[in-house]
């Protein structure tokens, strides 16, 4: 984790940029934010102690100036990651001078700082001749690196400092390299230049250094070949030919001239290996870090296995062979192939006697010397292994016990086994799992068989082929090759001919190539109970599932549930993307819903209503909104509380999608059910956009529900999405809606929710004289109705109504009563809503040390309820309560988690009281210039018709800040 040379203090900042930005405190690893913030951050560390000026900044990190002036807000952003708790901003790592930032680098440690160390030590260990030191020297250095420095980081600056870094990890290589080279070590060299040279454009010094190692390996011919690929790429690429250096080294190899190629030690060629590797045909696309990791160096004193498994169809035997054909020449001894046939259409799997004989006879074993069992061939097929240094590729096994008496002896052999399942019984020194290719690889791979002038007129429509084939290599390669064979096809057909998923899987068939059959010889390898839940997972409603909607589905318990996929994911069948949560890839989707759909109608009805039950179940436990529109369940349910239902609900993903998988269904009340109890956890969590998404959804059908309340409920629901976003005008019109509606249905209950409605919109808009009878009217209905989740939202409002006409003793008392009905209800919500009313009368009234118990204690329910508007309220109050009790520190602390607290939803009030609290926290630790942002933010954003509570506090602000500027 970039601890390199020596303990970590527990508070230690180090920071890492050869590779991916990254930065740790101890042991702990920092959230540097968006690129943009971190390209800011990059260009600081990289000039430590020095003032970076504001438009060195802006004009090395953007093409054109933004919009507003944003590095502010990013050097906010990253003091807040980067500084320890209750450290001063004047303290900080990144200090304002004098127009700009600097980097305060004392006490911080920095990877290219190391490089630089380590450099210097193997540079003084070559200029004294311990070759040795200085190559493993180097080699540590560069194993610094982890990727291309300041990946994906943005702007001019970065991008010289990324060319800077890279030109420093080659010289240090070729460094590296030249004293292995003295040392003799040839096959090391070459083993680690073949790949680099073979990239384009060429490295002419690289290719010096491969033709030297060829040569003293003993290899002349094949290090003169190097010269003549190298210089026709030159030519063709750049127009050049081959520079001094090179074509001196050439000259040398001709001439034998050992000593000026630095040669002392130069082996006899070799005898002519067996090679049995297939032909690659075509450039691997989209598997750079795959094969990257499949051709790096094994160890040399034991026999080096690498597993490769995946999805059918996503390219594991090319992979491998393309890694067996960069690692071959590193195999003296010879490469082996053997396709073992493990899910092959038409054809056995070969057997482990069949495939040593095969083998031993590979090495030069006659037939006549061959065992008959099969302990006694794999001890032969060890022993005539012993002293050979091989590269064998196992392709398409079925199981680990087809593969283990076929592994070699030989000290430094490798092995790479394919196989559709994970071989969880083979001990394997690297897995590699393959899923799809990104979309731009994808795309490419279509592009490079169809024909780039052909991809590039229909773009778009190549990108959606892409995606309809799952960017599954298979599936792309026979959609490529359709293409090919049908030149007056647009790629525009073939879409339409694949967008319906009856079709899709048959329209990727070529000749002897499918991919419905390659998914089909792995179903047809399973159990009859993984058979029956992989057809089960056709009906899920969402992408991504859990064994708790898969028990749903399946009518069994979480545990037999999770037992069947993670068999499933050995099966490489189902994807597992992150602990406890599954997939399916989208071609093995379309195969799992064909399946679904050859279901018994009543099998399929009774795990939908199980599954959609399941999903309205924890909707309504996550709610608030009580007993009086959401009856309790019967029996004990899958969830406990709001809290483990919102969890789970938080790892579902698209909620709407939910819904809308539910009206396919045919299940409309469900439907309607579902969205309509999402609202509150919705609306705790500032998801809005969600929100509204799956009550649009289900509005239309409401009016066919058996539930007649449907119809006005969902209008109360959009109604209160509304009201929390700020949008008054149309939280009020679909109020009325809902009230029409609950009137037409004669339900009191109803009626009361939208007349509540109706009057915190009067509420929130400052028409206190129609919301204090209105709140009244409401109190006594919902009361009347026993509606506990109403009568709380109207006592709290009539508090702070009170409240607002500095009445706090009556305040007090409404709230009083609002707290003793949460707390009679047992909702933990309800309660964290009417502690942070009664902590805000309190903190206004002076009586601090109460107001902290109210608001510390709010703050703890809001967070167990995931209600991150009312979080970040609390926390924002509470930190002005400790700030009146003389608790700097932890003033700052509460406020900045409560900046952090805040997203693109929040009503724009909600951040500006956030802002004008934390700017007084700022006056009051002397520094004028952070509280003066706060306060400018809140009079930009706000403009001249916002909040004018807030923007009196802002301009009270700003002449608190001018004053205390004077007095400085």
């Amino acid at each position: 984790m970039g601890n390199e040379g020596g303990m970590t203090m527990p508070d230690t900042l180090r920071f890492e940029v050869l590779g991916p930005l990254r930065a740790w405190r101890g042991e702990t690893r920092l959230d540097l934010g968006p690129v943009r913030q971190q390209a800011v951050l990059a260009a600081l560390v990289l000039r430590p102690d020095v003032t970076v000026s504001q438009h060195e900044l802006t004009d090395g990190l953007w093409e054109r100036p933004p919009e507003s002036n944003v590095l502010p807000v990013y050097v906010r952003r990253l003091r807040q990651c980067l500084d320890t708790s209750g450290q001063r901003p004047r303290d900080s790592v990144i200090v304002s001078d004098r127009g700009g930032y600097r980097f305060a680098s004392a006490g911080v440690r920095l990877d290219v700082a190391r490089l630089e160390e380590m450099a210097a030590v193997a540079a003084a260990a070559e200029e004294t001749g311990d070759l040795v030191t200085a190559v493993d020297t180097f080699a540590d250095a560069l194993r610094l690196f982890h990727g291309e420095p300041l990946t994906g980081l943005p702007g001019a600056f970065v991008q010289g400092e990324r060319r800077r870094l890279e030109e420093r990890r080659l010289l240090l290589l070729r460094r590296k390299l030249g004293a292995q080279l003295k040392l003799g070590r040839f096959d090391e060299v070459i083993g680690e230049l073949s790949a680099l040279v073979s990239a384009d454009p060429p490295s002419e010094p690289l290719a010096a250094l491969l033709m030297r190692a060829l040569y003293g390996g003993g290899r002349q011919a094949e290090a003169l070949e190097v010269f003549t690929d190298v210089r026709e790429r030159l030519i063709d690429q750049l127009g050049v030919e081959p520079g001094e250096e090179l074509r001196q080294v050439q000259e040398s190899v001709l001439r034998g001239d050992d000593a000026l190629l630095g040669v002392t030690q130069r082996r006899e060629a070799p005898r002519r290996a067996r090679n049995e590797l297939p032909a690659t045909t075509g450039e691997l696309v989209g598997r750079d870090r795959e094969l990257a990791l499949l051709v790096a160096e094994g160890d040399p004193e034991s026999v080096s296995v690498d597993a490769i498994d995946g999805v059918p169809g996503a390219g594991k035997t090319t992979l491998a062979v393309s890694a067996a054909h960069r690692l071959r020449e590193s195999y003296s001894d010879g490469a082996l192939f053997v396709d073992l046939h493990g899910y092959t259409e038409g054809r056995e799997p070969v057997t482990p006697e069949r495939a040593l004989r095969r083998l031993l006879r590979a090495v030069g074993v006659e037939d006549v010397a061959m065992p008959d069992d099969l302990d006694e061939l794999s001890a032969s097929w060890r022993a005539a292994t012993a002293r050979l240094r091989l590269l064998l590729v196992l392709d398409n096994a079925r199981s680990a016990g087809q593969v283990r008496p076929l592994l070699p002896a030989g000290p430094g052999s490798r092995v790479l086994v394919t196989s559709r399942r994970r071989l969880s019984g083979l001990d394997a020194d690297r897995r590699v799992s393959l899923g799809a290719l990104g979309l731009e690889a994808a795309e490419r791979l279509l592009s490079r068989i169809v024909g780039a002038p052909r991809a590039e007129g229909e773009r778009f429509a190549v990108r959606a082929l892409a995606g309809l084939c799952g960017r599954l290599p298979l599936a792309l390669r026979i959609a490529g090759a359709r293409l090919q064979n049908r030149p007056m096809w647009t790629f525009k057909d073939l879409v339409d001919r694949m967008s319906d998923d009856e079709r899709r899987l048959g329209e990727l068939t070529a000749e002897d190539r499918s991919v419905e059959v390659a998914l089909s010889l792995s179903y047809e390898q399973l159990r009859p109970a993984e058979r029956r839940a992989f057809g089960a997972l056709g009906l899920s409603p969402t992408p991504e599932f859990d064994s708790l909607s898969v028990a749903a589905l399946l009518d069994c318990s979480p545990a037999e549930a999770e037992r069947q996929l993670e068999n499933l994911v050995d099966a490489s069948l189902v994807q597992e993307p992150a602990s406890g949560r599954y997939r399916l890839h989208d071609l093995v989707a379309v195969y799992a819903r064909r399946l679904a759909g050859e279901l018994p109608d009543d099998v399929v009805e009774a795990a939908r209503n199980r599954v959609y039950g399941l999903y309205l179940k924890a909707a309504r436990r996550a709610s608030e909104w009580g007993v009086a529109r959401f009856p309790p369940p019967p029996g004990a349910g899958p969830f406990t509380g709001q809290r483990d239902a919102s969890v789970w609900l938080d790892a579902v993903g698209d909620l709407p999608e939910v819904v809308t998988q539910a009206a396919e269904a045919g299940l409309e009340d469900v439907a309607c059910s579902i969205a309509e109890g999402l609202v509150d956890y919705l609306a705790r969590q500032q998801r809005y956009h969600e929100c509204r998404a799956a009550l649009q959804i289900a509005l239309p059908l409401a009016e066919r529900a058996e539930d007649g309340l449907l119809v006005a409920s969902l209008r109360f629901c959009l109604g209160y999405a509304y009201a929390m976003q700020g949008q008054l005008d149309r939280a009020r019109g679909w109020f009325d809606d809902a009230l029409r509606a609950g009137e037409a249905c004669g339900d009191r209950g109803m009626e009361a929710r939208a007349l509540g409605g109706l009057t915190m919109v009067d509420l929130i808009a400052g028409r206190h004289d129609l919301a204090v009878p209105g709140m009244r009217r409401v109190m006594t209905i919902a009361d009347e109705v026993g509606d506990g989740w109403l009568a709380e939202r109207s006592l709290s409002a009539l508090g702070y109504l009170a409240y607002l006409r500095g009445e706090y003793e009556e305040a007090l008392e409404h709230l009083g009563r609002a707290r003793d009905l949460s707390e009679e209800i047992g909702s933990p919500g309800m309660l964290a809503r009417v502690l942070c009313h009664s902590g805000t009368v309190r903190l206004e009234i002076g009586r601090f040390a109460e107001a902290v118990l109210d608001l510390r204690r709010s703050v703890e329910l809001a967070e167990e309820t995931t209600d991150g508007l009312l979080t970040a309220s609390s926390l924002a109050r509470l930190g002005a309560a400790e700030l009146e009790l003389g608790n700097l520190d932890e003033a700052f602390e509460l406020q900045r988690r409560a900046l952090t607290a805040v997203t693109e939803e929040t009503i724009a009030g909600i951040e500006s009281e956030i802002r004008n609290r934390l700017g007084r926290t700022h006056l009051a630790a002397g520094d004028p210039v952070a509280a003066r942002e706060h306060f400018e933010w809140v009079l930009t954003t706000m403009g001249p018709d916002g909040d004018a509570l807030q923007r009196t506090l802002a301009l009270e602000g700003l002449d608190l800040t001018r004053q205390s500027a004077r007095r400085r």
